[in-house]
């Protein structure tokens, strides 16, 4: 490695003199050999349509050195002594038992840790990666692969932390700093340079990774420069006045920002100025994802709050509050909202009276001035990511310490009042306010819900859908998780939500679709095949894979043709991505093309080994083509891999059961149960099978166990309740069956059976 690098060292030095010497050559020549880059950067390469970012400089020194301010500018960097923040001088830091160094090498920065072979090794600090809360650094790990360390500098306290959770991932598996959740040109290229391109090689599974600069430029939200240089040099040269100046550059909105300020999944290769919805596809209101009344949960940046808030509806723009070049906010505290929520509403946003006396001690009850006053601390909770960064949500709530008691939501008040609780803040509330703002309209009941798979959700998500006043965002969301509860209960409502003017509704049928039964499908959602937003597009004929094919004729059939060509883009621009392989896999599989399926497969194991997901299906690939050996063989090398894998051990179980191994398969789904406690399905797999093998009472038991940890649904209830009667264990039977009849009051096959075992109760 150390070798590796003074080579790199030296030719890129070799290659900094012969391009300062061509530089030297070119004074006076044409425009495109002046603009030649002169990187010290061997990554930079300036792409068609692109110019040198010094150029951009050039004519606009004042939005350059405004730029030059910002954290955007920083955002990467080549590793040098005025670049990296850290303390590298031999200084040490430990977690969990794994020693990391830092040093300086003949004025390098190095790092040694644990390595991808679980060993001690050294690695050369390449490049820095973003400015402030944190900085972290990339190293070289060979095959044109950069890897962010685990370990980064806290430019605040100015200390090493660990942005890890829990217990320290092992070598080999996708959470070490040398896998792929860490790997830049996979996770991080896209926002932090200046048109990236990944240039993955899937024969080598290598990269040749390019940008034009280092670190986010001009062109990352104006596009390619080399046509308004051409118009500049022109009208310079002829005094042309007749030309717009933005000739060539694309339009600044919010699409600029969100195609990062999103958690999202790239569809193609992205141009500025290009829709959002044709280069991406974002991530819906997911349980995983935002809290129940649509908050922050995981690390979603802003897009997906910001579209739920009635500003983004106004017309509000990332512009309005953030400046355009050094992207600080426009003015401080309270006076950055009261730019529109003023007495007197802004002419602009008339339409939806922002104004009101709102900067006052009247509503805040807090003293002017005061943390408690300030509009942000109550409408814009913070969370924090990567141990040390806060984000404020972009929803602008109102706080509801009401629900924070219900469903863990936060709330600004004891965001601030640390050692208060939930209902001191509504009560309190309730002094100031009156109990009005208890009834005020809520998306969370409806989503909490149906994160229950509770089907008294589908009634209030259908609600969701149906109201006017809600973003589209909200609506897609709700009708995506109305069909996880409903099923083909709701085809009619994702065949409505197809039909709506707003593509992220339109967007959210089309992921709905995959919960319907396969034969209801193409009902639903066949016209979004030719939708005019490819991420619905792409959505559409993801939910529509396995649709036989001699029900796609005629346009039908040329639309979702011309789809999968939408897809194929898809599955090309994420080609190094083991989860979109292992998705195109089994889109090709429901497309009856398992050869094509097993290689997408194969190379989702390649790209990323711990992954369970695509060794679980190319066995039950090998499983459905009747190769069964094949089948066996692959489960127990993806075991090997990883063994503390539960849906691993899940599957590899019903393998064995369908060999008849029922024996082999329960000691497997007692595996898959003690990794994974909280999931019925594996646990009431486990009952049957120990039922079938003669272990009644064992399976009784393991019931007994989720009903005692909570997980006391209908299901868990039934079997628990037949199995106890085969065992005529009739006490603890009774106390199932009434909290049965207590989730199903209107069966009176469950009243009759509670009075009888009573009965028989009491007789004993």
């Amino acid at each position: 490695m150390l070798q590796q690098s003074r080579y790199g060292a030296w030719l890129a030095a070799v290659l900094r003199a012969a391009l300062l010497l061509g530089a030297l050559a070119a004074a006076g020549q044409s425009f495109a050999a002046e603009n030649a880059p002169t990187p010290a950067d061997p990554r930079i390469t300036i792409h068609d349509g692109y110019v040198d970012e010094k150029k951009c400089g050039s004519c606009h020194a004042d939005q350059a050195a405004a730029f030059a301010k910002s954290h955007h500018a920083k955002a990467m960097a080549l590793a040098d002594d005025t670049t990296v923040r850290a303390d590298f001088n031999d200084v040490q830091f430990e977690r969990a038992g794994i020693v990391t160094k830092f040093f300086y090498r003949d004025g390098r920065p190095f790092v040694r840790t644990e390595g991808p072979d679980g060993k001690q090794a050294e690695f050369e600090v390449k490049y820095t990666f973003a400015y402030e809360p944190l900085q972290q650094y990339l190293v070289d790990l060979g095959g044109g692969t950069l890897q962010a360390l685990d370990v980064a500098w806290d430019t605040g306290k100015r200390e090493w932390i660990w942005l890890g959770d829990g217990r320290p991932a092992r070598p080999g598996s996708t959470y070490h700093w040398t896998g792929p959740f860490y790997r830049w040109n996979r996770t991080c290229i896209d926002c932090h340079s200046t048109d990236p391109q990944t240039n993955f090689q899937p024969q080598s599974n290598e990269y040749r990774s390019t940008y034009v600069a280092t670190s986010i430029g001009c062109q990352s939200c104006h596009g390619g420069g080399a046509r308004h240089v051409e118009w500049a040099e022109t009208k310079s040269r002829t005094n042309l006045t007749t030309i717009s100046p933005n000739l060539g550059l694309s339009k600044i909105d919010g699409n600029t920002c969100f195609g990062c300020h999103s958690r999202r999944t790239k569809l193609a290769g992205y141009q500025p100025g290009q829709p959002f919805l044709d280069a991406f596809s974002p991530a819906l209101l997911r349980p995983d994802l935002y809290f129940p009344d649509g908050q922050i949960l995981d690390e979603v940046f802003e897009y997906g709050s910001f579209q739920q808030s009635k500003m983004a509806r106004a017309g509000v723009t990332c512009l309005d509050c953030h400046t355009q070049h050094e992207s600080t906010l426009k003015a401080q505290g309270n006076a950055l909202c009261t730019q529109c929520h003023t007495l007197a509403a802004p002419e602009r946003f008339v339409k939806f009276n922002p104004g009101g006396d709102f900067d006052t001690p009247t509503h805040t009850h807090h003293p002017t001035g005061s943390s408690g006053a300030q509009c942000a601390n109550c409408h814009m909770p913070q969370r924090t990511y990567m141990k040390v960064d806060p984000r404020r949500d972009h929803s602008f709530v109102i706080p509801r310490p009401d629900l924070s008691a219900m469903y863990g939501t936060p709330n600004g008040c004891i965001a601030c009042h640390e050692s208060k609780s939930d209902a001191w803040a509504a009560e309190t509330m309730d002094k100031w306010y009156g109990t009005a703002w208890r009834n005020r309209p809520t998306i969370a009941h409806a989503f909490a819900r149906s994160a229950q798979n509770d089907p008294a959700s589908i009634g209030a998500l259908r609600q969701l859908v149906a109201d006017r006043e809600q973003a589209g965002i909200v609506k897609g969301s709700a009708i995506t998780a109305m069909s996880r509860v409903g099923g083909a209960d709701v085809v009619a409502d994702v065949k409505a939500a197809a039909g709506d003017a707003d593509p992220l509704v339109r967007l959210g049928a089309a992921e709905a679709a995959g919960n319907l039964p396969l034969e209801r499908r193409l009902e639903a959602i066949g016209k979004l095949l030719g939708d005019e937003t490819r991420a619905v597009r792409v959505a559409a004929v993801t939910a529509l894979g396995a649709t036989p094919q001699l029900t796609l004729l005629g346009e039908e059939r040329r639309r979702f043709d011309a789809a999968i060509d939408d897809l194929r883009a898809y599955v090309q621009a994420n080609s190094d991505a083991a989860e979109v392989q292992n998705n195109y896999g089994t889109f090709l599989l429901g497309q009856q093309r398992p050869n094509e399926a097993e290689t997408a497969f194969r190379q989702a194991i390649v790209l990323d080994p711990a992954l369970s997901g695509p060794r679980i299906n190319l066995a039950e690939l090998y499983r459905v083509t009747g190769q069964n050996e094949r089948s066996e063989q692959s489960y127990a090398e993806a075991i090997a891999v990883s063994p503390d894998q539960a849906d691993l051990r899940f599957g590899h179980a019903l393998s064995l059961v369908r060999q008849k191994a029922l024996p082999d398969a329960v000691r497997e789904f007692e595996v898959a149960v003690r990794l994974s406690p909280d999931n019925v399905r594996y646990r009431t797999t486990l009952a049957i099978a120990l039922d079938s093998v003669g272990r009644i009472a064992d399976a009784f038991s393991i019931l007994g166990e989720a009903v005692a940890g909570g997980q006391a649904d209908a299901d868990i209830l039934g079997m628990a309740i037949q199995y106890g009667l085969k065992l005529q264990r009739y006490p603890e039977t009774l106390k199932y069956a009434e909290a049965l009849a207590r989730l199903q009051p209107n069966d009176p096959r469950l009243v009759e059976l509670v009075r009888q075992l009573r009965a028989v109760t009491e007789q004993k």
